[in-house]
């Protein structure tokens, strides 16, 4: 069994917090194939969307882990979300399914309350999440309502100054919301943290990812 797991930036914290929950999931047999290009982040970044030339580089990356031999591909980086969703139905004639880390997570944070508050570094990350959870409320039937959170100044700090500037960045939304959704799989550490703090529950993506990435190649087979 292989399966890939495509970055397009990431940080060490993420690398072994999403590698112990996949390693949780499909067991110490399992073959991890790891693919990144910042390339595709930064270009996102410097645009304010997810460009031609990123999505291409994307491509490339899931191209190459099915030349690879992946069964089964984990799409990491939220921001290229929909890109990922755009290429499903190669995807699936390829016989390789792409997952996408945060989508059942936006499914959970609906099912469990109306008002969710989304809390990313980045617009680029925002946004499609956005998009994701009002594409998924529809699916289950459930109107929601989503108070965006922004957390300037995030991106790049260390750990300790990271998890600071969350926990004081969410303390302006929790009075407002049932849930705290994190954007981003590398603020997956901060989770409990600003779940004790303010008594909310707060979800992130790395379990989530690993879990239908599991379930990906169950239906595979694998």
């Amino acid at each position: 069994m292989k399966a890939a797991l495509v970055y397009t930036s990431t940080t060490p914290e993420l690398i072994e917090l999403l590698e112990s929950e996949v390693r949780k999931n499909l067991g110490e047999d399992a073959e991890i194939l790891s693919y990144q290009n910042p390339d595709i982040l930064a270009k996102a970044r410097e645009a304010g969307y997810v460009t031609t030339e990123a999505a291409a580089l994307l491509a490339e990356l899931f191209v190459q882990a099915m030349k690879d031999g992946a069964d089964a591909i984990l799409n990491v980086c939220s921001s290229v979300g929909e890109a990922a969703d755009s290429m499903q139905d190669f995807a699936r004639y390829a016989g390789v399914p792409i997952v996408r880390i945060d989508e059942e997570m936006c499914r959970d944070a609906v099912r469990r309350g109306r008002r969710i508050g989304l809390m990313a570094t980045l617009p680029t990350t925002l946004e499609p999440t956005k998009n994701t959870v009002k594409r998924v409320s529809r699916e289950l039937g459930r109107h929601v309502e989503i108070v965006d959170c922004l957390v300037e100044g995030a991106f790049g700090l260390d750990q300790e100054k990271f998890k600071e500037l969350m926990v004081s960045y969410a303390g302006k939304i929790a009075e407002d919301v049932d849930v705290i959704l994190l954007c981003q799989g590398s603020m997956a550490y901060c989770e409990e943290l600003i779940s004790q703090t303010y008594g909310k529950t707060v979800v992130s993506s790395p379990r989530y990812g690993a879990a239908e990435l599991k379930k990906a190649l169950e239906n595979k087979g694998c």
